[in-house]
């Protein structure tokens, strides 16, 4: 297939990139670096089955040539109020990725009679009251919160694909992304995952906000894009959880951490700095992915970690 992959040098974006081309696929690119890097593509310099466009998703797209598949993967992603990349900070951007960026790219995808995948998320589900949660749970969300700018732009995004799909007739994938990790994420991020790490690899102690009970499930990306992977060539045209149903507390995670790089730091506990709207609980309900696609996660959480500590070194100039 001819695939255009938009938010190609993000986190995620590239990885999918390169599983793309590593299965005989060829992948247009699409990014205006607003998250982000150059760095996560230039490995890719040269691959005659690989090209790039600088462009903003939330203007009209022209691609030249056959389009066979769409994967809609632009957008801000860190909650993270204190970093320059997170969608508190770009909160136009964020939803104009989400509501012209999904229209622009259902556009291309119409034009070409290509399939369509969009990269949704787990924020859907809100703070949820349901868990762990399934496909079929409509979420407990503010619409007008400080993180309603990519909740809603998300929730409007799949709104919007399954309108493409019912009225249009648009072959559509949904894949509802919760909590991943690995290689290419930003230091600067202001996740949990890399704020352990450089704080770990830095011989100092891990801030745990409150006592650490609120609780994550983390996936390695590896087996995300696996996931996203089969979705593509599935026929599911309902939303499918991709995740690691395998839950931690935060203070798991940081102990964790902490024996993985043999930090002898410790620990510190600060008082709570949970913001409007973030899930004190988060895990995802993955029966449909199995059922469906037969996919489940195959890589554990330390095993994921070790695989992307090398990374965080390189980055922090530890190696």
């Amino acid at each position: 297939m001819r695939v255009l992959v938009t938010g190609a040098a993000g986190f995620l974006g590239s990885h999918l990139c390169d599983r793309l081309l590593a299965e005989g696929h060829q992948v247009i690119g699409m990014d205006n670096f607003i998250t982000g890097s150059p760095e996560n593509l230039a490995h890719l310099a040269g691959n005659p089955d690989f090209s790039f466009i600088r462009h903003d998703v939330s203007n009209f797209i022209f691609v030249p040539g056959k389009v066979d598949a769409v994967l809609h993967f632009a957008s801000p992603a860190s909650p993270n109020a204190d970093s320059p990349f997170g969608y508190v900070n770009l909160p136009i951007q964020t939803m104009k990725a989400g509501a012209l960026g999904t229209h622009n790219t259902l556009g291309v995808a119409r034009a070409h009679k290509a399939r369509f995948l969009l990269a949704s998320t787990s924020e859907i589900y809100g703070d949820p009251l349901e868990h762990p949660q399934t496909e079929k749970y409509w979420g407990h969300v503010d619409p007008i919160g400080i993180r309603s700018v990519y909740d809603e732009a998300k929730r409007f995004a799949e709104a919007l694909t399954m309108a493409y799909h019912r009225f249009h007739g648009l072959d559509t994938r949904i894949v509802r992304i919760f909590n991943t990790y690995g290689p290419r994420m930003r230091l600067d991020d202001g996740r949990v995952v890399p704020n352990f790490l450089k704080q770990a690899l830095c011989r100092e102690p891990l801030t745990v906000y409150g006592d650490g009970s609120q609780t994550r499930s983390f996936c390695y990306v590896d087996d995300l894009v696996d996931g996203i992977y089969r979705l593509l060539l599935s026929d599911q045209h309902e939303p499918v959880n991709i995740g690691n149903p395998s839950e931690t507390t935060i203070l798991q995670f940081a102990e964790t951490i902490n024996r993985i790089t043999n930090n002898s730091a410790g620990i510190v506990f600060k008082e709570s700095q949970r913001t409007e709207g973030d899930p004190q609980r988060r895990q995802p309900d993955i029966t449909r992915a199995r059922q469906t696609l037969g996919w489940e996660p195959r890589i554990s959480l330390e095993e994921g970690l070790a695989r992307t500590i090398p990374y965080f070194k390189q980055k922090l100039g530890l190696a």
